[in-house]
């Protein structure tokens, strides 16, 4: 583990040998951003409207509950048809509870892998969003655990 001020990495190697990196949140101070205060229209934009700043705090907005929010980077491809891509960022809440569909990472069997979670009469599917990928099958007595869901996706344009 690497602690700088608040803010922490664990670092896990999964069986490929790729490192993978889950960083705390740090809302010890508001980060706060310009943003235009009308909402910016994918129509015709209309000149007589105001464009005056006002300020936004990313933590307030993105952040819900600061002791179990984590970072994680997107390594992989497993889930690109959802617009999920390799080197994304996922702002991953530990405390939210798991619905069916909904984009969790899981940890089974030593890894953690990003897919979204099926309930099925006796087990669960572990369903990727990219054709190339089967869904993973999670039986009773897997070492498994739903280790956060995914709150939101920022990527780079």
């Amino acid at each position: 583990m690497v602690y700088q001020k608040s803010i922490f990495a664990l670092v896990f190697k999964n069986k490929m040998g790729k490192n993978i990196k889950i960083y705390s949140s740090d809302t010890g101070e508001s980060l706060y951003i310009a943003v235009a205060q009308s909402p910016v229209k994918a129509g015709f934009p209309s000149p007589a409207e105001d464009h005056t700043d006002i300020k936004l705090d990313l933590n307030k907005e993105l952040i819900k509950n600061p002791s179990s929010t984590f970072f994680a980077r997107v390594s992989g491809e497993s889930m690109v048809e959802d617009g999920v891509d390799d080197g994304d960022l996922l702002v991953v809440d530990k405390s939210a509870e798991p619905t069916d569909g909904a984009l969790a990472v899981c940890y089974l069997e030593g890894e953690f892998t990003l897919k979204r979670v099926k309930k099925e009469d006796d087990h669960l599917l572990l369903v990727p969003a990219n054709s190339k990928f089967k869904p993973i099958r999670v039986n009773k007595g897997d070492d498994f655990m739903i280790w956060g869901i995914v709150r939101y996706l920022i990527k780079r344009m």
